[in-house]
C-alpha cells in the first residue's frame, strides 16, 4: 500500500471502526459492569469473527451475500433475532450491584466472548463492508498482501475503538453503583439491542 493510500484507508477505516452499533454497544456495556480489560477480552470474539470475514471477503465468497438474495435474508434473520434474545436477556437481568458483577468466572468471561463472536457474525453488513470497502484500496498487483495489510490495520483499530467504548462504559459505572441505576442501565441497553435487531431484520442490501 501506498503512502497516499494508506492515509486515504486510515480515516475512512477508523470511522467505520467507531461507527456506533451492536459489538460497539456491547463493548460499552462490559465496560460499565466489568471495566475495560474484561471488554477488551470478550471483544477478541468480535476480531476473531471480522477476520474470518476479511479471509471470506478476500477469497471473492463476500459477493455471494451481495448477488444471493437468499444468503443475504437467511443471515440477516439469523442476526436480527439472536440481537433481539440478546436485549431481552439484558432487559430482564438482574439488578446486582456493579461490584458484584465484577466477580466473573471464566464461563462468564467466555459467554461475553460468544456473544461478541455471534453479533459481529450475525450481521452481513458487516461483510458487505469488507467486500465493498477494501477492494476500493487494494493494489491488483500484490493483491493478497494488500488485502492483508488492510485487515490487519483494520483489526488493530478495532482494539483502539473497543477499548474508546469500554472507557465511556466506564463512566456511567457511578450509576450503575445502585440497583435502581443498574436498572435503567440495563433497559436502555437491552432496549438498543432489539433496536438494532429490528433495524438490522428490516435492511436491505445496497
Amino acid at each position: 500500500m501506498s503512502s497516499n493510500v494508506f492515509w486515504l484507508f486510515l480515516p475512512a477505516c477508523f470511522a467505520l471502526n467507531m461507527a456506533f452499533g451492536p459489538n460497539n454497544l456491547l463493548s460499552m456495556t462490559v465496560g460499565a459492569k466489568q471495566g475495560i480489560p474484561t471488554a477488551l477480552v470478550a471483544a477478541m470474539g468480535r476480531l476473531v469473527a471480522f477476520a474470518i470475514m476479511i479471509v471470506v471477503a478476500a477469497l471473492g465468497m463476500g459477493t455471494l451475500l451481495m448477488v444471493s438474495e437468499t444468503a443475504f435474508t437467511v443471515v440477516k434473520f439469523a442476526g436480527a433475532a439472536y440481537l433481539i434474545w440478546l436485549g431481552i436477556k439484558v432487559l430482564r437481568a438482574s439488578g446486582k450491584s456493579s461490584a458484584e458483577q465484577t466477580k466473573l468466572d471464566k464461563s462468564d468471561v467466555w459467554g461475553l466472548v460468544r456473544q461478541e463472536f455471534f453479533v459481529a457474525m450475525g450481521n452481513p453488513k458487516a461483510i458487505l463492508i469488507f467486500t465493498a470497502f477494501f477492494p476500493q484500496f487494494v493494489d491488483m498487483n500484490n493483491y493478497w498482501s494488500s488485502f492483508l495489510t488492510q485487515g490487519v490495520i483494520f483489526l488493530l483499530l478495532e482494539v483502539i475503538a473497543i477499548a474508546a467504548y469500554a472507557y465511556v462504559g466506564t463512566r456511567l459505572s457511578g450509576v450503575m453503583q445502585n440497583a435502581r441505576g443498574l436498572r435503567w442501565v440495563n433497559r436502555i441497553s437491552g432496549s438498543m439491542m432489539i433496536g438494532f435487531g429490528v433495524i438490522l431484520a428490516m435492511a436491505r442490501r445496497s
